[in-house]
């Protein structure tokens, strides 16, 4: 009796451990001020356009970027992990998987430069050409090596908008 009492006593000391964390981290990201020179140096690049450019209206798992973009993965993680510190993309893990999506920033002002810079995205045909790759690779991810037993890209409604601040 008194040994299942610690073990209860030690769960709940771990959970309110837990909920501490998980308060901290969402109370720092909330008091986060939008970082305007961040968010230009994040599109100020050809890889991390190309990269929003693919996941355009998607979800896509990193395989899908090493595969099309024919980068070293160390690579495209550094610049999916500048777009995320930027605020435009947001990163979900299944399994082994890491899955990227589009989220639009919380400045206004930046929010609809953004979507210009996306809609413009489309028109270029270097990116026009890196869709089409994509859209190879998923309709035919068997002569794609790398991406044997990766998962498809999930279309996305349309890009989450974070609470605006």
């Amino acid at each position: 009796m008194l040994f299942s009492g610690n073990i209860s006593a030690k769960a709940t000391i771990c959970l309110a451990n837990i909920f501490v964390k998980a308060y901290k981290r969402i109370m720092r990201t909330k008091s986060a001020p939008f970082n305007m020179e961040r968010f230009f140096q994040a599109l100020g690049d050809n890889t991390r356009l190309r990269l929003l450019n693919l996941m355009g209206d998607q979800e896509i798992c990193v395989c899908y970027f090493v595969e099309i973009l024919d980068q070293p993965q160390p690579k495209i993680s550094r610049h999916l992990a500048y777009l995320r510190r930027a605020g435009i993309v947001e990163a979900r893990r299944e399994g082994k998987w890491m899955h990227y999506r589009i989220v639009m920033p919380p400045n206004i002002g930046a929010a609809q430069v953004f979507r210009q810079t996306l809609s413009w995205l489309k028109e270029e045909r270097n990116m026009q050409a890196d869709r089409s790759r994509l859209s190879k690779a998923c309709c035919t991810p068997e002569r794609f090596a790398a991406l044997q037993g990766a998962p498809l890209p999930v279309p996305v409604d349309r890009p989450i908008a974070p609470e605006v601040r």
